[in-house]
């Protein structure tokens, strides 16, 4: 479904990365949160347009079939 997206036990302790890099798809995310341009990430982390996209894809996707409990 995410072929972009790998999550392997053994990289980044199983959490959601960029296929072919080990960097998380929560720092991409938190990076573009925080006001980072989509050029700047790509630049820092060595990543495509493609791959950035990705993980925000992914990310929304995660947020989108989430159960919220509000207290």
């Amino acid at each position: 479904m995410f072929p972009n997206i790998a999550v392997h036990p053994g990289v980044r302790f199983g959490k959601p990365v960029i296929a072919g890099t080990r960097v998380p798809v929560d720092v991409v995310v938190g990076k573009i949160a925080g006001g980072m341009v989509v050029n700047d990430v790509m630049r820092e982390y060595d990543l495509t347009k493609r791959q950035v996209f990705a993980a925000l894809q992914y990310a929304a996707n995660v947020v989108a079939h989430e159960d919220v409990i509000i207290a």
